[in-house]
């Protein structure tokens, strides 16, 4: 997988990888002169005096040298712009691939997961990349430029080097087959603590209100002593890693000098000879130390490639048509055709054969006990989930024929939990039309009711907001929202139980000032109120997954029981209260 992913994504800086190959060649193969240089040095101009060979020939060292740092920086620039611009282009495609997903593929892989995959991941991958850059070429002409050299000017110390090298090999695969499982352990526990992270400081209200700090501070200490764990056991793996290449190496090299004295002695073989040799045995270590680093590395970046690659490879359940159908004029009207909802591998749907028309110019609300399936039903018209049976019609077209941005520009959606974005007022009003002019801003916040709140911050439109919204009210956040939607002038409005958190006298008026701001559009609510949707001018009620009931509520107070025993309880609680 890691090797596909850098073939795929480095490819298209291919002229960038063509320098780094030949320069990479260039430096190595200066690097590997530079040891017979200096044998030629100490045979021919050391021991014989010749103070002019020295300089002549250290001439061409220097030149050598100065060829092969040159090469090299050029190399690691090189390998660099294409290693970091695979990772950009990998993000880009995670987080597109992401924003394509339905909230059944986000469901699935959980959004810690989807972070830590689109930046750790990356990350991992990405520095391989880099570290490729500058290893794949030079540890394996060094290693066998090494080698062959060695054996050319060691003669009868060869044997060395056949034991050595093999010994290195094995030692290093041995080690990082044991990496592999740990490294795929840890990326699981980084996920396991994000996530317990994330849950612990967005509902920090919750832990402290229930008093669950020790509860909390367990959780995460053992999934923090998890990761500490799988962390500690890929760690004495790369301990061990460096101490066997040093001693094989160090050992290699006491041989030759114990055995290449006895040759010189012997007239077998030169002082410069034996120096070039250390002086190959030393390349070849360093080869295999490079070598070592990209290992202790690519492990871990495989695992973080398949996680990459499951992200890619996965489909959403929303797919575009090839050949979307033109949006009708007619886009307020909407129609459900037994329509059915079921997750994958469910015992039983979620909504099962609902059947009704929203129409122009007037308001629906759907009702229902919890868990119903209020919100599931509201999700299906801008189609962040699709029917598994019958169709959503909207304007006369299947929305599955529609280009999906083309049916969403049509629609205003307050969700159920509604989400502020960290920056201002005025640039989350700007989400819902993004060339808003402030005079359209005052006026959604009008009625929204949210205006006069805003009016009295320091910085009114420019106010900051916090991610989410935490610096604001549940009330006012939901007003926020509401002005949101309201902002664009959609054909059809979707309020996913948005007036919650507003105090009946709030609620009263905000709907009141709908009334005219909507007066042309399809308008669907989905409430728990009744006083908030008696009025509508029909009414949905939802019991488990099905329509038990369609009308006005006075038609539905007289023929829907599940509405009545709804209406009657909430009746009952304000008498008593």
């Amino acid at each position: 997988m890691l090797t596909r992913l850098l073939r795929t994504y480095m490819g298209a800086y291919r002229p960038q990888l063509i320098c780094v190959v030949l320069l990479q060649l260039v430096a190595t193969a200066a690097m590997l002169f530079l040891p017979t240089l200096n044998a030629d040095i100490i045979d021919n101009g050391v021991s014989k005096g010749d103070t002019s060979y020295i300089l002549h020939v250290g001439g061409w060292m220097l030149a050598v040298s100065l060829v092969q740092v040159l090469a090299s920086i050029s190399a690691a620039y090189f390998g660099a712009r294409a290693a970091l611009g695979a990772g950009r282009d990998i993000r880009h495609d995670l987080l597109h691939r992401v924003d394509s997903f339905s909230a059944r593929e986000v469901g699935t892989f959980g959004a810690p997961s989807l972070i830590t995959r689109t930046t750790n991941d990356v990350q991992q991958v990405q520095m391989v990349g880099v570290m490729a850059c500058s290893i794949l070429v030079t540890a394996p002409i060094m290693c066998v430029g090494g080698i062959v050299l060695g054996i050319g000017v060691g003669g009868t110390l060869a044997w060395v080097l056949v034991v050595a090298v093999p010994l290195l090999g094995v030692s290093m695969s041995y080690i990082i087959f044991r990496m592999v499982p740990g490294y795929r352990a840890m990326q699981t526990r980084i996920d396991a603590v994000n996530r317990i992270l994330r849950e612990q400081i967005t509902g920090i209200r919750v832990v402290r209100a229930f008093v669950r700090e020790p509860h909390e501070r367990q959780r995460f200490s053992r999934a923090n002593h998890d990761l500490t764990d799988a962390s500690l056991y890929v760690g004495r793996l790369m301990a061990l890693m460096f101490p066997a290449v040093l001693l094989i190496s160090n050992v290699t090299i006491v041989f030759i000098i114990w055995f290449g004295g006895h040759l010189i002695e012997d007239g077998s073989i030169e002082i410069g000879a034996l120096t070039a040799m250390i002086s190959y045995v030393m390349q070849i270590l360093m080869a295999v130390m490079m070598a070592s680093f990209l290992a202790m590395m690519a492990p871990r970046a495989a695992v973080c490639a398949e996680r990459i690659y499951e992200v890619l490879e996965t489909e959403s359940s929303v797919v575009p048509p090839t050949k979307p159908v033109p949006m009708r004029a007619d886009a307020g009207l909407v129609e459900l055709r037994s329509a059915r909802f079921q997750y994958p591998g469910a015992d039983e749907p979620v909504l099962r054969d609902i059947t009704f028309t929203a129409r122009p110019g007037t308001t629906t609300a759907i009702v229902g006990s919890t868990g119903s399936g209020k919100t599931t039903l509201l999700s299906l018209m801008p189609r962040l989930i699709d029917v598994t049976d019958g169709a959503v019609i909207v304007g006369g077209t299947d929305i599955r024929d529609l280009d999906p941005a083309v049916l969403r520009a049509e629609m205003g959606l307050v969700p159920q939990r509604p989400y502020l974005f960290s920056g201002t007022i005025a640039t989350n009003l700007q989400y819902g039309k993004a060339d808003a002019t402030e005079e359209e801003m005052w006026e959604a916040l009008t009625i929204a009711q949210a205006a006069d709140f805003v009016r009295e911050m320091p910085d009114q439109l420019d106010t900051k907001v916090a991610q989410g919204g935490t610096t604001v009210s549940g009330g006012q956040r939901q007003r926020l929202a509401i002005a949101r939607a309201l902002i664009r002038k959609p054909k059809i409005y979707l309020f996913d139980d948005s007036f919650s958190a507003l105090d009946l006298s709030t609620d009263a008026r905000l709907r009141a000032a709908l009334r005219p701001a909507t007066r042309e559009a399809c308008v669907l609510i989905v409430a728990q109120r009744i006083t908030t949707i008696a009025d509508a001018d029909q009414i949905v009620v939802l019991d488990c997954g099905a329509v038990v009931g369609i009308g006005t509520h006075d038609e539905l107070l007289e023929t829907c029981p599940t509405y009545a025993e709804i209406a009657q309880s909430q009746l009952s609680v304000e008498s008593r209260a």
